[in-house]
């Protein structure tokens, strides 16, 4: 099973790639966690109807396929003012069209989250939630808020992530949960 993993930082450092990186260490046998290279995302036109009626740029291609060729997708975002970053919003504004077609039409997802703050982004982790629901993806799990991200990733994340992961393969295909 290959979950595709998304950072909604797009930073060289980014706690929230890190802790995308931890869940791909965490991940059981048989589940591969692959990091979404975060050019597809920077990559990407502001999204506009008549730039998608005149046939979607090759950057907003490679995204599509990218986030179509994956079983589930597991999101962490920062919080940028209370929400979730532009740039993450965005990706998902084009990966949501064509309606009823689009790449994350039913997609299994799942949203975690780090900060430095103390509530590790959970604003843009409801936030998301509610953004790819709406945009037809199917959200599974109760995220994952980690708090002072700066402070390092406490021990019990690793635990935390593993549940995560195991929530979207349960998800996905129900009948292989990871032992």
């Amino acid at each position: 099973m290959k979950v595709l993993a998304v950072s909604g930082s797009l930073r060289a450092d980014s706690y929230n790639t890190r802790l995308l990186e931890a869940a791909a260490a965490a991940a059981p046998a048989g589940v591969e966690v692959e990091l979404l290279d975060p050019a597809l995302i920077t990559d990407l036109p502001l999204y506009d109807q008549d730039l998608e009626d005149e046939g979607a740029p090759a950057s907003v291609d490679l995204l599509r396929e990218a986030w179509a060729g994956a079983d589930a997708i597991l999101f962490a975002t920062p919080e940028y003012n209370g929400s979730v970053p532009g740039g993450l919003k965005n990706a998902i504004d084009w990966a949501s069209r064509p309606k009823f077609d689009a790449a994350l039409t039913n997609k299994t997802v799942s949203v975690i989250g780090a900060s430095t703050g103390q509530f590790g982004a959970m604003w843009a982790q409801q936030d998301l939630r509610k953004i790819l629901g709406i945009a037809g993806a199917r959200v599974v799990g109760e995220g994952l808020p980690v708090a002072r991200a700066h402070e390092g990733f406490p021990e019990r994340v690793k635990e935390d992530l593993r549940a995560v992961l195991q929530t979207l393969v349960e998800a996905v295909v129900p009948d292989q949960v990871p032992a």
